[in-house]
């Protein structure tokens, strides 16, 4: 091939973007990319490298880890490099590695390498120098050759003692590690920086490259870093295991926090077992990993495989699907949802995220929306992780084109028309339309349906929509007065489907209290505070008497709750909503009320359920804890009481740990009830 003019200028412009990026991310914790984006500048640039090495120069990104630190910080020189680690992204390429490993070793293809594999943690690289068992010195990686002192920064983090436990350890000795922030302490202070109206972290990454570089070591420590060592460099006056995954070991026993998660697995097979577990299991970790990494275990056969100019050639990192992409926002709309509230939406250029094509996010509402400055025609960053709704986590402001213009909350219901209002001190602005406005009428219907409220099965999403908009479904009553003659008439329902949607229709007309009131769709009443109001009054009579300060005495009913529920049943049509609902044979054993909190074995108990129980559903879980007194909720925080955790239980677990909540397993919760 012939390298021409226009090679060369398309290398140096990748060379100058690559810098760019290097700097923001290294230097001033501010990427304006995903990783995934910087992924393909570099690989474009190695590649226009591979083909023409007279490409390659001294100074180009490919040749070196990263860039210089800032001068804020008093410089570390590391006497062994901080090499970055080469990527693959699929299995062929694993292979690929794999082949050049053994091919370097001059071993058979047929061999079992045994490799240590382990998480590939998303923080900030660290190195620790221990002198006589005493941490002296804490450094950034810095542009691999050079970083930046932070001792005085992770002497701060509770995680990394500053002298080794037992005895052994070598006269000189550098731990080198990730520093990270865990997915449940980010959230946590995130949501503290948006109530005080500060500043809040993109991601946990961002949050633990930002934490080390601070100038003043308590803001450092009011921040929930942990750290897991990985490797280590310097080792003077001592010696260490001969096999990798037995140093970490080591590490481990002197004191050093290591990856539970890490395994030595034995050929090219097992370790795409390790990173198909691991992926399965990403989403319930409690720390942020973007991919696995795999290191030939034996420290003599890393020697003789070596280093290239940049990376070991007896370690690769494999990557995962990217949590975040680059994408263009082509419109932004606003939804309306069953209680009214009117949410804005980015409709997005689509973009393969986090394992699937994504064309629309969240902007939660409009004071985020104004908070990110969101503009059709941006250039964003949209995140997305496991099930969780996309969105958008941040805009790239020097992309943006001109004439944009500032997005509002619009006066009126993009649905039916009626004004939309704002309470005081709330985020959610709501449309005025009520059940006259298609959208409230729809999801709550949807609601009503669902299988925690009335459980109609078969009267799913777009079969609601069509009796909506044929205006058929006006309200919750409407269903019971449904044909089978009507119902087959619509698309994709038969004789067959009408018939069993007729029969399920019917066979809920029989329910609870409890599932009865949160169909209702009451706001801020969700399953466990319809489950206490069912619980208190034994009555729906009851109910509807009840005062506000009545309802207040209620377990977990508080000012605001109680409000909603009064007003709800102060409304003449809801009234006759529930009449119809009773006339049409909707019915419950009032006779029969569940068993008071007061009275029951859980009574005044908080708990949360996290993880897959051996013999028990989350819902047949939440329902025997419910029914004995006990509430449920949904987070772990310091007034939960007991975790009840089964297997694969993840971030939940670590929070209830830190905040020393017990913690039972299915057993342990059957013995309580026993108790």
């Amino acid at each position: 091939m012939t390298l021409t003019a226009a090679t060369r200028n398309k290398a140096e412009s990748l060379r100058d973007q690559i810098r760019h990026h290097n700097y923001r991310y290294h230097a001033l914790d501010d990427p304006e990319i995903p990783d995934a984006e910087y992924d393909r500048l570099m690989r474009e640039l190695q590649k226009l490298e591979q083909d023409f090495p007279e490409l390659v120069s001294s100074d180009s990104p490919t040749q070196r880890v990263g860039d210089v630190p800032i001068s804020a910080f008093g410089t570390v020189r590391h006497e062994l490099p901080m090499l970055s680690l080469g990527n693959v992204f699929d299995e062929e390429e694993l292979q690929e590695f794999h082949r050049r490993v053994l091919a370097r070793l001059e071993l058979g293809t047929d061999t079992e390498l045994a490799y240590a594999a382990e998480p590939k943690l998303d923080g900030a690289a660290v190195s620790l120098l221990y002198e006589d068992g005493v941490l002296v010195r804490g450094a950034t990686r810095g542009d691999g050759s050079n970083g930046e002192d932070i001792t005085h920064n992770v002497r701060t983090i509770e995680s990394i003692p500053l002298r080794l436990l037992g005895a052994g350890f070598p006269t000189r000795l550098e731990v080198r590690g990730e520093v990270f922030m865990p997915k449940a302490d980010f959230e946590a202070y995130n949501d503290k920086a948006r109530s005080a109206g500060e500043k809040t972290f993109v991601n946990p990454r961002n949050a633990a490259a930002g934490s080390l570089r601070q100038l003043d070591p308590k803001l450092t420590a009011a921040r929930p870093l942990d750290m897991y060592a990985y490797s280590v460099g310097i080792v003077e006056g001592g010696s260490l295991p001969s096999m990798h995954s037995q140093i970490i070991d080591q590490l481990g026993e002197w004191g050093i926090k290591v990856c539970p998660e890490r395994r030595v697995v034995s050929g090219v097979n097992a370790c795409f077992e390790f990173y198909r577990s691991i992926g399965e299991r990403r989403d319930d970790l409690s720390y942020e990993i973007d991919g696995v990494v795999y290191k030939v275990d034996s420290l003599k056969l890393q020697r003789e495989l070596g280093f290239v100019s940049r990376a070991p050639r007896w370690a690769v990192a494999h990557k995962f699907p990217a949590h975040e992409e680059l994408t263009v926002v082509e419109e932004i709309e606003f939804q309306v949802g069953r209680t009214g509230a009117v949410t804005p939406v980015a409709r997005l250029k689509p973009v393969f995220v986090g394992g699937v094509t994504v064309s629309n996010a969240t902007l939660h509402n409009i004071d985020e929306l104004h908070r990110k400055d969101v503009r059709v025609g941006d250039s964003v960053i949209v995140r997305r992780a496991g099930d969780v709704i996309p969105e958008v986590a941040s805009v790239i402001v020097n992309r943006r084109p001109k004439g944009t213009r500032r997005v509002q909350l619009p006066k009126n219901c993009p649905v039916c028309n009626s004004r939309v209002t704002r309470e005081e001190g709330e985020t959610a602005a709501r449309c005025t339309g009520g059940l006259f406005c298609a959208a409230q009428r729809t999801e709550a219907l949807k609601h009503f349906v669902s299988r925690r409220a009335l459980d109609i099965e078969g009267l799913g999403a777009k079969l609601i929509e069509q009796l909506v908009a044929g205006d058929r479904l006006k309200t919750p009553a409407d269903i019971f007065q449904l044909t089978k003659d009507e119902l087959r008439e619509l698309d994709r329902m038969g004789e067959r489907s009408a018939e069993k949607l007729i029969q399920s229709v019917e066979a809920s007309k029989t329910t609870t209290l409890p599932r009865f009131l949160f169909a209702l769709g009451i706001r801020e009443v969700g399953e466990a505070t319809s489950a206490s109001v069912a619980s208190h009054y034994g009555r729906l009579a009851n109910v509807l008497a009840a005062t506000e300060e009545d309802l207040q005495t209620v377990a977990d009913v508080g000012p605001v709750v109680a409000a909603r529920v009064k007003a709800f049943f102060s409304e003449e049509h809801n009234l006759d909503v529930i009449t119809r609902l009773q006339d049409y044979g909707v019915e419950w054993p009032e006779s029969a009320p569940m068993a008071r909190p007061a009275d029951g074995p859980l009574a005044g108990k908080t708990f949360v359920i996290t993880g897959t129980l051996p013999t028990l559903t989350r819902d047949e879980a939440k329902d025997l804890i419910q029914s004995l007194g006990g509430k449920v909720t949904g987070s772990v925080s310091g007034k939960t009481d007991y975790l009840i955790a089964g297997e694969k239980a993840g971030s939940k677990l670590a929070t209830a740990e830190k905040l020393n909540i017990s913690v039972l397993d299915e057993l342990g919760l059957r013995s309580l009830i026993s108790d």
